[in-house]
C-alpha cells in the first residue's frame, strides 16, 4: 500500500491499495481564520481552527473528482451558534450538535470565492466571506455548504468546525472568514 500526505493547509491521509481502491479523507481538514471587527473598525477577536470534513462532503468530493460526476462549483460559508459539535454523519437536514446563526444583514450565506490553486493549497484571502451582524449574537464555529440559502437545510455539507471558545458581539460587528485548503 502506498500512502500520500500533504501538509499545506490540508491534512490528508490517502491511500491506494493493490486492487486500485482509493481511500481518502482520513484526517482531511480545512483551516479557518475568523476575525471580528467592531463598528469602529477595531479587531474585537480572532479565531483559528480546523474543521471536520463530514462523510457527505468526502463522498461528494470523491464522486466529483474521481468519478467525474456533475460538479457544482458554488460553495457558501455559514456561522454556527455557541459550542457546536460536528459529527461525521452530519448533513444540512440533520445535525443535532449545532445550529446556524442567521443574525446578519446579507440575504444569503456568503459565497466562498477561492483564489488560484498552487502548491497543494487554495484560499479565499483575496475575497474573505463577510457577515455584517445586525443583532446580538453568540457564534461558536463555521461550516461550508453547497447551498447559499440563509438558514436553509438542503445542499451538500462539506464540513465544519468549532472555535476554541464561544464569541459574542452585537449589531454593527463585521465577521470576516478566511478558508484555507
Amino acid at each position: 500500500m502506498t500512502r500520500v500526505s500533504q501538509n499545506r493547509g490540508v491534512k490528508t491521509d490517502a491511500s491506494v491499495d493493490m486492487r486500485g481502491e482509493i481511500r481518502a479523507g482520513k484526517g482531511l481538514s480545512t483551516h479557518y481564520v475568523v476575525e471580528c471587527y467592531g463598528p469602529d473598525g477595531s479587531l474585537k477577536w480572532r479565531e483559528e481552527f480546523d474543521n471536520l470534513v463530514v462523510t457527505e462532503g468526502l463522498n461528494d468530493s470523491l464522486d466529483k473528482h474521481f468519478k467525474a460526476s456533475s460538479y457544482t462549483a458554488a460553495w457558501y460559508v455559514g456561522l454556527t451558534g455557541g459550542s457546536p459539535t460536528f459529527a461525521a454523519g452530519d448533513t444540512m437536514s440533520s445535525h443535532a450538535g449545532w445550529t446556524e446563526v442567521t443574525s446578519y444583514s446579507e440575504t444569503s450565506r456568503p459565497t466562498l470565492t477561492l483564489g488560484t490553486v498552487s502548491g497543494g493549497s487554495v484560499d479565499n484571502s483575496a475575497n474573505k466571506a463577510t457577515f455584517t451582524m445586525n443583532a446580538s449574537y453568540t457564534v461558536g464555529g463555521a461550516f461550508v455548504v453547497s447551498n447559499g440559502t440563509k438558514g436553509g437545510t438542503t445542499g451538500v455539507l462539506y464540513g465544519g468546525g468549532a472555535f476554541s471558545t464561544n464569541r459574542s458581539g452585537g449589531s454593527g460587528d463585521t465577521i470576516r472568514m478566511q478558508f484555507q485548503k
